[in-house]
């Protein structure tokens, strides 16, 4: 049975039916969290104290400092929107400052010099075990390395992405990754049950992505990790950002356009290319309310929803 664990400011928690049970433990980092299990278990111990969840303030239960990287173009929904072929998409992957993680209610700050602020809800998979370089990983062996998972939104400033073809600083601002509500730890059966996830996000009410994993994602977790291992040491607490469907307020150009475009120097092009993006209603302006959210339909596995508000700095 999936476990929820709960951050709040002095404390970590087990989210029951009742409430939230405290955990006992010094841990004050997640990777501490994690090698702390029997202090988790412990506290989903039925019959334990609890307190309202919503007495709680939140915080992300992905501590910092810790590697925070993602997949690109992982969902062929998402990859037909940027106007590529979805069998021919390579896996790619960027990394994000983890100083952009915030709680799942935390406000999301627009800088002053960015106008094109866009969403992309994903599934935070969670390193539990380390991962040196060179390591085997396969399919079957996801629940060794994978310690949980959690709904995380990698928010993104296209008017900075784009022209710079830099992701890094376009995803890596404060509050450009909100994590949470929970960090839900995961058996392997559950683990196994990955493919049957469902990604939401809503804006003002408004549906905007909505896809489930074993339809529309090109890359697993085991693949991508297996990818990651090759040159990169993962460690506990480290999180991957498994890609995000298609829906985002950024979308290709239509061929035509895009085949203009390509004639202009790059100055004019981007130039031209945001004009036209300025009548987009999609992107996120200040006041919008922003809901993201993961689960299976059937309520087995529910990674729970956050909400956020987005604000001007």
């Amino acid at each position: 049975m999936t476990v929820s664990v709960l951050r709040s400011e002095d404390a970590w928690w087990v989210q029951t039916p009742t409430g939230a049970a405290r955990i006992d433990t010094a841990a004050v980092t997640t990777a501490e969290l994690l090698a702390d299990r029997s202090a988790v278990d412990a506290a989903a111990t039925p019959g334990r104290p609890v307190v309202p969840v919503d007495r709680l303030t939140l915080r992300s239960p992905i501590t910092t400092p810790c590697r925070l990287l993602a997949q690109m173009t992982n969902y062929r929904s998402h990859i037909t929107d940027s106007g590529m072929n979805p069998d021919t998409v390579p896996l790619t992957f960027f990394r994000k400052s983890s100083g952009s993680l915030s709680g799942p209610f935390d406000d999301i700050v627009r800088p002053g010099h960015v106008s094109f602020l866009d969403y992309e809800v994903e599934i935070g998979v969670v390193i539990g075990t380390p991962i040196p370089v060179g390591t085997r990983i396969e399919e079957r062996d996801l629940a060794r390395y994978v310690a949980g998972l959690v709904v995380t939104n990698d928010v993104s400033a296209r008017d900075l992405q784009l022209p710079k073809t830099q992701f890094y600083e376009s995803k890596s601002y404060p509050t450009f990754t909100p994590a949470g509500p929970a960090l839900v730890l995961l058996d392997a059966a559950e683990l196994g049950r990955f493919a049957d996830l469902r990604l939401r996000l809503a804006v003002n009410g408004e549906p905007r992505q909505d896809s489930v994993v074993a339809t529309d994602m090109v890359f697993s977790p085991a693949a991508a990790l297996q990818a990651l291992a090759r040159f990169q040491r993962l460690d506990p607490g480290d999180v991957l950002l498994t890609g995000t469907p298609g829906g985002t307020a950024l979308r290709a150009p239509a061929k035509p356009v895009e085949i203009l475009g390509s004639l202009l120097p790059p100055a004019l092009k981007w130039k031209a290319f945001f004009k036209r993006q300025a009548g987009n209603r999609k992107y996120l302006r200040a006041g919008d309310v922003v809901e993201a959210g993961v689960g299976t339909d059937d309520g087995a596995i529910v990674l729970g929803t956050q909400r956020t508000v987005v604000r001007n700095a």
